[in-house]
Formats: structure tokens, C-alpha cells, sequence
């Protein structure tokens, strides 16, 4: 696998996350009363889930497994390969399917549900996954 690239797309991760957290509110009000904050976090949001999908590509493509179908299934051979658990492989297609929610706007956005990822899963969840492809290449 290209190291350099997997590091990159890493770097690339960990700096959203970082100014993910630094423009976070404090609370569910402060975010759903911030048009201009609650937009930069959703986009952060959706930046983040898709370097971490390029990850999963980058390191199965590295590793040589069978190709993924589709963004969804990249997880599923993680899983299948035991690069990551069974619940964080769900805890990441969740994500991604907020992300879609959030990009295409299928319907109004839940802030509530929104602001509760942000702050509670996406950071935990994502650094879990580099942590598991970083000691495994």
C-alpha cells in the first residue's frame, strides 16, 4: 500500500476533526441558533466521512481484498477481514448515511440528531478507525 497516501488521507482526517472541534458549540441551542456555525460543522461532518471511506478504500486496495461494490460494503470487508469490529463498522455506514441525509437533503435535518454525532460519536468513532488501520499496515 502507499503509506504515504494512507498517512495523508490520516492528516487530512485529523485536521477536520480538529477544526470540527474547535468550532463546536457548547449546546443543542447554540448550534440549532448558528446558520453559519451549524453549516461549517456539517460540512466537516461530511469531509470527515469521506476521507474515512477513501481510507477504507486506500487500505483494502493496499491489502489486496476483493474490491468493494459500493462505499457500504468497503466497511463490510473490513469487518469481514477483521480490521474493525462488527459494531464500529455499523457505528461508520451510520455516519456515512448521515452524511448522504446531510449532502443531498433527503428531508428536514434533525439538529438534535446532528449535533448529538458531532459531539458524541464522529471523533470517537473515526479515531477508532485510524487507530485500527495504523497498526495493521
Amino acid at each position: 500500500m502507499d503509506d504515504n497516501r494512507k498517512e495523508d488521507k490520516i492528516k487530512e482526517i485529523e485536521k477536520f476533526l480538529e477544526v470540527l472541534i474547535s468550532i463546536l458549540p457548547q449546546n443543542l441551542d447554540e448550534y440549532k441558533n448558528d446558520f453559519k456555525t451549524r453549516l461549517l460543522c456539517e460540512r466537516h461532518f461530511e469531509k470527515i466521512i469521506e476521507a474515512a471511506v477513501d481510507l477504507a478504500f486506500l487500505f483494502i486496495r493496499g491489502k489486496k481484498f476483493r474490491m468493494p461494490e459500493d462505499e457500504d460494503s468497503a466497511f463490510d470487508i473490513l469487518i469481514k477481514e477483521k480490521i474493525i469490529s462488527e459494531e464500529l463498522g455499523k457505528k461508520l455506514k451510520a455516519a456515512k448515511g448521515m452524511r448522504n441525509f446531510i449532502v443531498h437533503q433527503y428531508g428536514k435535518i434533525d439538529d438534535e440528531l446532528v449535533f448529538h454525532a458531532l459531539t458524541e460519536e464522529l471523533e470517537k468513532h473515526v479515531r477508532e478507525f485510524i487507530e485500527n488501520v495504523r497498526k495493521l499496515t
